[in-house]
């Protein structure tokens, strides 16, 4: 596929925005449109914005926009502590009468997760309370407002279905009320069922599990109804509810009592669902598949699917193989005749002509038995609206000229007074704020122009050079091998701020040179990325962005709940609510981990919900790069990465314990969750545990590499986790390496002694070093919260240069692919440059050797002491880290309930009561 710079401009003088992937956006291309930020207007955080706009509504009247945040949204005043009355979710109420939406209210909830839903005689809306386990009513008032009619409806839950010990919580997601009002239907997302509510007598009449082994014992086992997500219901009589991880649509029959009445399998995980106006067609989006499925509600069968990347002719053809694209929410033109599709991955909206005579990506069902007037239907994408960050519902007003989207993120920017006391709220996601775009619906020419703007945003057109071209294709002739290292949370600023070149603001260091000498001497030696940018936020989806190159849909919604506590659990490593559903039966799950339950129907199968998968015709889930080296005929070897981690935390016995030489012992201390990885990961190489020092990792690593030399064989692609720079767990951490200074250079030493055995070794000459972050969410940038370190290290690396260009996670995958020969992973890696920018051929020679920070010296790790260096001692001693941390839980990574909080303990324990210089 061609790709673009992701700094070329479109041809439009409008605004744009580069976003973290290196992908931009543009929302006031079309003409009219306008953009306000939901802002709640809090007096004691008047520049807060929420988070996480997830759900937007219409009144029956169609005069009234509700929209309803689900997000992170933990708000810091003035003295720099959680303001707990301001943390909540936020319903704004918006009059449509005027000319333009006009805020006429905002409400508060503890709690929400998507579920929003006016009653058919539009004097009351209903929110879900998300881990709140409730439902909140809303009612109109004499002058027109709205308040809260009552307690919340208690619906019951003393837990979800996961890991006992976990204690998942229930979390309410999607709900819909009834054509005459009488009756509500809410998924409950972790208890794999929905509740029936009576809404006259406000209280749950039934449950109903949607496992089929909790249905008929006959069926133990099988998949289906896990993560209901979603509602939509026809009349008074037939609801359907989207199973996220299933991908399937269960139909249920509103009698009583409620019965399954079919199992409707889509391609897809399936998200948001609409009923046209005559409960004829029920429309489904789908992540992964990128698709949207008809189905016709009196068949209960999918008659088409459309796949929704773009007009046919007017996007490449190879885009329609890639994935990524995550439509997510639908709306229906007044007259059903046009679909409006919001695409979370490409930042737009697709406009859908449900009956056009235009080429398409549409099928229909090889199983449907389509009746002749379903015929006319043929669905085709016309065009694409370029959008805000990440859409995430779309409404379309009583006249069908104006679209309402609702977005769920925003670019962050810099983020210099993190820890200052006059501007509290820039932890990274607390910097993400949502809007409301209004949109006037474009004419048909129109939508050529904004087509183009959609495809330039996402860097769909434009060649790669025939120089970078032939330069990508030498370094695939030369380089046979790729190690790729990554790491926790840090910013360039946070670590190489000090280095004396490239864009840096030593000010904001707090472990540099002294402490992490390896890194700077990559710096220095090789090329220094001061322009580098990590597409995630934090962890949960840094992850899937550093291994998969796009996180899920269900991620993107989910992630920022699960950093604030609010119920969601993280599902993003491959275990789902705790659960190793890389193990597809019970035997294999309690040989793995005995405290797993004995229920044959929690999480049956290997399905993930949060998962990407591959390019097109590629089996679901595996769209890792790891997948695509193994598709194409690669060896692969995996240190550390997507574990099950469950048992690092649990008490004896059940706990593997902190071995420092686990091969010696024959004592496995790694599960992995990937049906692709079980035999490609190295069962001795430990995982994320803060507990245990990169130092014993890297040895072990070693042991294999050693072995590797002296066969000639080492592996094509080898994934090695270093995550000690995450810092946690002072009080129980091995050897001495129990504070933040010694954890950072344990890390750093790790990295550097794992460079200079490749250095050393037969490899030298034709292997390749990737290292990364996963994420910058723990520390300070100048620039963006989103910059961070990068080092590339080998043959052909330029040496003692500075390299501005801007790059991200994606152009390191993209340059992966390129030289070790793989299919693009999805849309964004096919789109996205190789990192030409940092190779000379002329330049095959290099070497390194590490060299451990003295901070290393008062531990007790077998490190070799330089002599004349004098120890340098922390600020604090693990006590004092140990009783400042107390509170937060480093099991697993960024597990902590308020990042925000520990973010400002290390900065306080490092620098005292300095403050980060003002005026970046």
């Amino acid at each position: 596929m061609r790709s673009v710079d992701a700094r070329e401009q479109p041809p439009d003088t409008t605004p744009h925005q580069v976003l973290p992937n290196g992908e931009t956006i543009s929302p006031l291309s079309v003409p009219g449109a306008k953009l306000q930020d939901l802002n709640p207007g809090l007096s004691e955080a008047p520049d807060f914005v929420p988070q996480g706009g997830i759900s937007a509504i219409l009144s029956p009247d169609r005069q009234t926009l509700v929209v309803l945040t689900s997000g992170y949204n933990l708000v810091n005043v003035s003295s720099g502590q959680s303001k707990t009355r301001l943390s909540q979710q936020y319903i704004f109420i918006y009059d449509l009468t005027g000319a333009e939406p006009r805020r006429k209210q905002v409400l508060q909830v503890p709690n929400s997760f998507a579920g929003i839903a006016f009653d058919p005689a539009g004097q009351k809306f209903y929110v879900g309370g998300g881990s709140d386990d409730n439902l909140h009513v809303y009612a109109i008032q004499k002058d027109g407002s709205w308040q809260e009619n009552g307690s919340p409806i208690a619906l019951g839950h003393t837990g979800g279905n996961g890991l006992v010990r976990k204690k998942t919580q229930p979390v309410t997601a999607g709900l819909a009320v009834t054509a005459d009002g009488r009756t509500l239907v809410v998924a409950n997302l972790q208890n794999d069922s929905v509740s029936i509510v009576d809404l006259a007598q406000e209280t749950v009449k039934e449950e109903l599990d949607l496992r089929p082994g909790k249905l008929d014992s006959q069926h133990q086992g099988e998949p289906g109804g896990e993560y209901p997500f979603w509602v939509a219901i026809k009349g008074n009589d037939t609801a359907y509810v989207s199973s996220l991880r299933d991908r399937e649509i269960v139909v249920l029959g509103l009698g009583d009592p409620t019965k399954i009445l079919s199992r409707i399998k889509v391609a897809g995980n399936p998200n948001r669902l609409i009923l046209d106006h005559a409960g004829r067609y029920l429309f489904a989006a789908e992540d992964n598949s990128d698709t949207i499925d008809v189905i016709d509600t009196r068949s209960t069968q999918a008659v088409k699917s459309l796949k929704v990347a773009g007009p046919v002719g007017q996007v490449p053809d190879e885009l329609f193989r890639y994935r990524g694209i995550s439509p997510n929410s639908l709306a229906l033109s007044p007259d059903d005749r046009v679909l409006y599709v919001t695409e979370g991955g490409t930042n737009a909206v697709a406009v859908v002509d449900l009956f056009s005579e235009t080429p398409s990506q549409a099928n229909s069902s090889p199983k449907s038995s389509a009746k002749e007037d379903d015929l006319s239907l043929q669905p085709a994408v016309e065009g694409l609206i370029p959008v805000t960050y990440y859409p995430n519902s779309v409404v379309i007003s009583a006249d069908g000229q104006q679209l309402y989207v609702v977005n769920g993120k925003s670019i962050t920017g810099p983020n210099p007074g993190y820890f200052e006391r006059k501007n509290p709220n820039q932890y990274v996601l607390v910097l993400l704020h949502s809007s409301l775009l209004t949109i006037p619906v474009p004419n048909r020419d129109e939508l050529i122009k904004t087509t183009r703007v959609v495809a330039q945003n996402n860097l769909f057109s434009a060649e790669v050079t025939a120089a970078e071209r032939d330069l990508m294709a030498e370094l695939r002739r030369k380089i046979k091998h790729v190690i790729y290292i990554v790491k926790e949370n840090r910013t360039y600023d946070q670590i190489l701020g000090d280095l004396g070149r490239g864009n840096g603001d030593r000010s904001l260091t707090q472990f540099g040179s002294t402490n992490t000498p390896n890194f700077h001497h990559l710096a220095e030696q090789f090329v220094c990325l001061d322009n580098f940018y990590d597409c995630g936020d934090v962890s949960a989806n840094g992850w899937p962005w550093s291994t998969a190159g796009r996180e899920s849909d269900f991620g993107v919604k989910a992630v920022p709940l699960e950093y604030a506590d609010r119920g969601t659990t993280y599902d993003f490593e491959g275990t789902n609510r705790d659960i190793n559903v890389g193990l597809p039966s019970l035997a294999a799950r309690a040989a793995a981990n005995p405290l797993n339950p004995e229920d044959p129907d929690l999480l049956p199968g290997t399905a993930d919900v949060a998962a990407p998968d591959g390019p097109q015709n590629a089996a679901e889930g595996t769209g890792y790069l790891w997948d695509a080296a193994l598709r194409a005929g690669k060896s692969v070897r995996n240190y550390g990465f997507l574990y099950d981690l469950s048992r690092y935390e649990e008490p004896a016995p059940d706990r593997i314990p902190l071995e420092r030489h686990p091969f010696e012992k024959k004592l496995q201390v790694a599960y992995p969750t990937k049906a692709s990885l079980m035999e490609n990961t190295d069962i001795y190489f430990r995982g994320f545990d803060t507990s245990f020092p990169d130092y014993w990792r890297e040895i072990e690593w070693e042991r294999e590499f050693e072995q590797y030399s002296r066969d000639g064989n080492l592996p094509d692609l080898n994934l090695v986790r270093f995550m000690e720079d995450h810092m946690g767990t002072f009080k129980t951490a091995i050897d001495g390496v129990n504070t933040p200074e010694r954890q950072q250079a344990d890390n750093d030493y790790a990295v550097g002694r794992l460079i200079e055995k490749v250095a050393a070794s037969p490899f030298k000459d034709n292997t390749l070093i990737f290292i990364v972050e996963d994420d910058a969410q723990n520390g300070a940038d100048h620039v963006d919260s989103h910059r961070s370190t990068a080092y590339v290290v080998g043959p052909f690396v330029k040496q003692a240069q500075v390299v501005s260009q801007f790059y991200t996670t994606i152009n390191i995958l993209r340059t992966i692919e390129d030289i070790l020969g793989l299919e693009h992973l999805n849309f964004h890696t096919a789109t996205a440059r190789p990192m030409t920018a940092l190779f000379d051929l002329k330049q095959p020679a290099w070497a390194f050797q590490a060299e451990p920070s003295s901070y290393l010296y008062p531990t007790e790790l077998p490190i070799p002491r330089k002599p004349g260096t004098t120890a340098l001692r922390s600020t604090h001693d693990a006590d004092y880290w140990a009783a400042a941390t107390a509170q937060f839980d480093f099991s697993k990574e960024d597990n902590l309930g308020d990042p925000d909080a520990f973010n400002r303990i290390i900065w306080k324990g490092l620098k005292g009561n300095a403050p980060y210089p003002d005026g970046h």
